[in-house]
């Protein structure tokens, strides 16, 4: 007997090959083929989040941009970062946030930079009202495939935005966070199983879940709960821009590593872990990282 309510993984979302392209970083959502799915039209709420007022890194595309929409959904205010070049996409978000009768904020700005981010903070709680949801999304990811390559500029760069901007915003942030606060941050599979061609990144994402574990247990006592996820292979912009080389991405998510479901995930599919780990759900959650890699393994 089959459930109609049911469908295979392997072809829940877009599964054939890529068509191959190349954007200049950041990337625009909007100009990628396919369009990445993050929930625009299925995400469905049911006031989890319901007068809470959340921070979102990376919103405007992509996985924070599918936590953006869940969150609004969920019922709360929600104040986006992003660089400026990214403002088209921003705008698309900024009217699906308020078209759930919810406030969006948008606040372009480098997280690379120290002062921004305690501005971001800073700005985020004055126009929200109040904060007590941060998610950690946006990250720097170029590929180079022989470390006498790797620029030390980009490695100063990818370590900043991926990981020293986790510090600013959470100092900048704990004096405004009430008990109850939840601070979700993104890590990858790369920080388990790391790709040869990106060991800038792959280092990152493995810091990110040493500070995640570290910083759960340091603000358990004030009530505030630190949480990661783990991302396998995400259909976003990160990767049309120098995040995979462009001859990989027609079988992206199909090659190496390749996924068990032989597809790579949308970011739709984070959403809900998202929402969970910000919601009242999880309030016996802490210092874990929850993967979502379509069946790559993290340990």
């Amino acid at each position: 007997m089959s459930d109609s309510n049911l469908s295979n993984p392997l072809t829940a979302f877009f599964h054939d090959e890529f068509p191959e392209q190349y954007q200049e970083p950041p990337g625009l959502q909007q100009n990628m083929k396919p369009v990445p799915d993050c929930g625009e039209k299925s995400y469905k709420g049911s006031g989890k989040l319901t007068g809470r007022k959340a921070l979102v890194t990376g919103g405007d595309s992509g996985i924070g941009r599918a936590a953006a929409i869940a969150y609004a959904r969920e019922g709360a205010d929600v104040a986006i970062n992003y660089l400026p070049a990214e403002q088209p996409d921003a705008e698309e978000v900024k009217k699906l946030i308020e078209a759930e009768g919810r406030k969006a904020v948008l606040i372009p700005g480098d997280l690379s930079d120290e002062s921004f981010c305690q501005d971001l903070v800073k700005q985020a709680h004055q126009e929200l009202g109040g904060l007590d949801v941060l998610a950690l999304v946006a990250g720097k990811q170029q590929a180079v495939e022989n470390i006498e390559d790797l620029p030390t500029e980009q490695i100063y760069k990818t370590f900043e935005v991926n990981v020293f901007s986790l510090y600013w915003v959470v100092k900048a942030a704990l004096p405004l966070l009430p008990e109850g606060a939840s601070i979700i941050t993104t890590t990858s599979v790369e920080g388990y199983n790391p790709s040869p061609m990106l060991l800038d990144y792959a280092a990152t994402k493995n810091a990110i879940i040493g500070f995640t574990v570290g910083l759960g247990k340091q603000l358990a006592s004030k009530g505030i709960r630190v949480n990661s996820v783990a991302p396998g292979p995400i259909w976003t912009p990160l990767q049309i821009s120098g995040g995979q080389p462009t001859e990989n991405i027609p079988k992206f998510g199909q090659g190496t590593p390749p996924s068990p479901l032989n597809r790579a995930g949308q970011p739709a599919e984070l959403a809900d872990v998202y929402v969970f780990l910000a919601s009242e759900n999880s309030s016996y959650v802490t210092s874990q990282v929850y993967g979502i890699t379509g069946g790559i393994p993290t340990a």
